[in-house]
């Protein structure tokens, strides 16, 4: 379906479309494509089909209807359903059936959406690839871990799908997949039914194809939830309504390189520069401050502790299924000396301050890569998160917009960082962005 899911929504609260006929196209679309992206862990077409009649029974009986009534959604697996498996992307949970929903699939119910399936993680959300290709070219990687959701969306298997980002899981495969990909501040979607990998890093995430897609999504799934500890009651941030306006005044983009812009594709650094040039005075290169130079290896001690801490279950069941590449994770994790840990999770507070500093002097946004170029070829690994590690750590906004090519004709992201709690205004700031370059 070429439909994006607001106009999809908007369809089908006028009656120009029923959510059957919807998730009847998107099905076809499964099956065409499937044999060759390989998006989907699980899939249910009756049961599909059976909440999309609900749906449209809504519709009919004059019921108030939540934003996404009959609108299809794709589940990274590692997010409980109560209704289908939820197999976290290893053979330990093969055919687990959680208890309940997690926090975001409740939300999405009362929204009226029709969860869809589960969509491919890799192994426990960690780099050990699954089976997903990548639907602009199979022999390349759709990044990960969120693979299956960023595949899924991009192939118009379904018109939104959710994913989890720790280190670059959302903004990566968005943009290796050419969709856009939102992960939202730390704590504001709750995580409670999400694998827990890292407290301190893990993120819920959004894919779809386009802002409005993104906000729409978005709204549904902000909240308190008293199971997840680092969200907190407030108001519901008005995602749709900000993302549609225009800016006061035209945004002002701090390009930030990292100290790992010299391992940037030739791709990406030439594209980078037209695009610096192209936004003329409302961009300023900006060095990243000294402090933040450690954050690389902060973000790698907190991930690989708190992993194996969270992940111990699994390794006590049986650490000899696991892919070498976990493994090695945990053990490293187990071996973190808790004066580093602590050390390090000191250090964040003043790290953020700096960036609020730059954001409240000056910018509205940063403007870096979100992948070193476009998807590598291979399926043996997912392609490395370098250029999303700084921004997951510190709990930052981030969205990628497919707004530019390789010159192997494969999706070249550009990605936009906010200030933390700001996230309406990061949208509207990438929808400025992305009406200038059109």
């Amino acid at each position: 379906m070429t439909l994006t899911a607001a106009q999809a929504a908007r369809s089908i609260a006028e009656g120009l479309l029923s959510s059957e006929e919807l998730v009847q196209g998107c099905l076809e679309r499964i099956r065409a494509l499937e044999p060759t992206v390989q998006a989907w862990q699980f899939l249910d077409e009756e049961h599909a089909l059976a909440q999309a009649r609900a749906a449209d029974e809504r519709k009919r009986s004059g019921e108030p209807l939540g934003a996404l009534n009959g609108i299809p959604v794709g589940i990274k697996d590692i997010i409980d359903t109560a209704d289908m498996p939820t197999e976290n992307g290893t053979v330990l949970h093969k055919g687990r059936m959680p208890r309940k929903d997690a926090a975001v699939i409740a939300a999405l119910r009362a929204a009226g959406a029709v969860i869809m399936g589960k969509t491919v993680s890799t192994e426990c959300a960690y780099f050990n690839p699954g089976k997903t290709r990548n639907p602009h070219n199979p022999e390349h990687t759709p990044g990960g871990s969120s693979s299956g959701s960023a595949a899924a969306v991009a192939a118009q298997m379904v018109p939104l799908a959710l994913g989890s980002q720790t280190a670059g899981s959302v903004i990566r495969p968005a943009a290796f997949c050419g969709v856009y990909g939102f992960k939202p501040t730390h704590g504001l979607i709750p995580r409670t039914g999400v694998l827990q990998l890292s407290r301190t890093l893990d993120h819920v995430g959004l894919f779809a194809r386009s802002i409005e897609d993104l906000a729409l999504l978005g709204e549904q799934l902000v909240g308190h939830d008293e199971d997840d500890p680092d969200t907190r009651p407030r108001a519901r941030p008005p995602l749709q309504a900000v993302a549609a306006e225009e800016p006061p005044i035209a945004p002002m983009l701090a390009f930030i390189k990292t100290p790992h812009w010299e391992r940037a594709d030739a791709d990406t650094k030439e594209a980078y520069a037209e695009l610096v040039e192209s936004l003329g005075d409302r961009v300023e290169e900006v060095e990243l401050f000294p402090s933040a130079s450690e954050a690389w290896d902060w973000q790698r001690t907190i991930m690989e502790a708190e992993m194996a801490a969270n992940l111990e279950p699994l390794w006590l069941a049986g650490k000899d299924k696991l892919s070498e590449r976990l493994r090695g994770l945990m053990e490293r994790g187990r071996e973190t000396r808790a004066v580093d840990y602590q050390r390090v999770l000191r250090g964040l507070p003043a790290l953020r301050e700096s960036f609020d500093e730059l954001f409240m002097e000056r910018y509205d946004a940063i403007l870096t890569p979100p992948a070193l170029g476009t998807a590598p070829k291979g399926l043996g690994a997912t392609g490395d998160p370098v250029f999303c590690v700084l921004w997951t750590l510190l709990g930052m906004p981030a969205v990628t917009l497919p707004l530019m090519r390789g010159a192997n004709g494969l999706p070249l992201g550009v990605q936009l960082v906010g200030r933390r709690n700001f996230d309406a205004r990061l949208l509207r700031t990438a929808r400025w962005l992305e009406r200038k370059l059109s």
